[in-house]
């Protein structure tokens, strides 16, 4: 986790092979996630949150801070997406792993809710993009509540 005050900070402290990749990643989630996410430093990482103005309850984990959706950070090895409505969400999940193999020839590398690159070059930009755009702020919070809210009572 990196201590990073803005995401500017964050991204100098990336090695220029990764920084380029994390930089694309970023423009593509900027522009095509729909209206409500923002950008921010979450958890040490570039994140894209429910804010508390929309979502004031926040995080079930953390109530005072903002709904988590999207983080990308560039670790020591590869770059991680970390994206919880694939987590969440079982036919997104389908729908992203048929998807990912018609985008590139690297073999699926993925936790619960992280996806790994180890070469920045194998990313698939496309498919985030299509991605982005499947879930709204409405989709993710209802979602979340499901999910995650209803089982931490």
């Amino acid at each position: 986790m990196s201590a990073a005050a803005s995401i500017q900070a964050y991204l100098e402290t990336i090695p220029d092979d990764k920084r380029n990749a994390v930089e694309k990643l970023c423009s593509i989630f900027r522009k095509n996630l729909p209206k409500g996410f923002e950008e921010a430093m979450c958890y040490g990482m570039i994140g894209y949150i429910v804010p508390l103005s929309i979502y004031p309850k926040g995080y079930h984990c953390k109530p005072n801070q903002a709904l988590p959706f999207i983080n990308i950070a560039a670790q020591k090895n590869f770059i991680a997406v970390y994206h919880m409505g694939i987590y969440a969400n079982p036919d997104l999940l389908q729908w992203f792993t048929d998807e990912y193999p018609k985008h590139t020839s690297a073999k699926l590398d993925m936790g619960k809710s992280c996806i790994r690159f180890k070469k920045p070059e194998t990313i698939p930009y496309e498919l985030f993009k299509q991605l982005a755009e499947k879930m709204s702020v409405t989709d993710w919070v209802t979602c979340y509540e499901k999910s995650f809210v209803a089982k931490s009572k």
